[in-house]
């Protein structure tokens, strides 16, 4: 399966969530344009085919760590310390750290 075929899978999953907004709602441009969003701010995103997502410092760290994860760079030649890229391929891995993101930057938010 296509990378962007599991992320509309996780969009299908995520649609009904309250404050959650779908990629490619009008007026996206850019960063995040094709990103999954809670009250605005991106949780999940798929880039260079993998999924992105934004979770706790230490979680990220801990990820890594196990090699579930790697550091994400958005191309400015350093790890951004609160994103994981996800290395695992299954829909079940990237379902449950998709939630896991949007519990994070959800609750951030209110």
């Amino acid at each position: 399966m296509l990378a962007e075929e599991r992320f509309n899978a996780l969009i299908d999953e995520f649609r009904a969530v309250p404050g959650v907004s779908m990629p490619g709602e009008p007026g996206q441009h850019g960063f995040g344009s094709s990103a999954l969003k809670v009250h605005g701010s991106i949780f999940a995103m798929v880039s260079g085919g993998r999924l992105v997502v934004k979770l706790p410092r230490d979680r990220v760290s801990a990820l890594i760590g196990t090699g579930a994860g790697a550091p994400f760079d958005a191309g400015k030649g350093r790890a951004m310390k609160e994103w994981l890229t996800v290395m695992a391929d299954d829909q079940e891995s990237w379902l449950a750290l998709a939630r896991e993101a949007l519990d994070f930057v959800g609750s951030t938010h209110h």
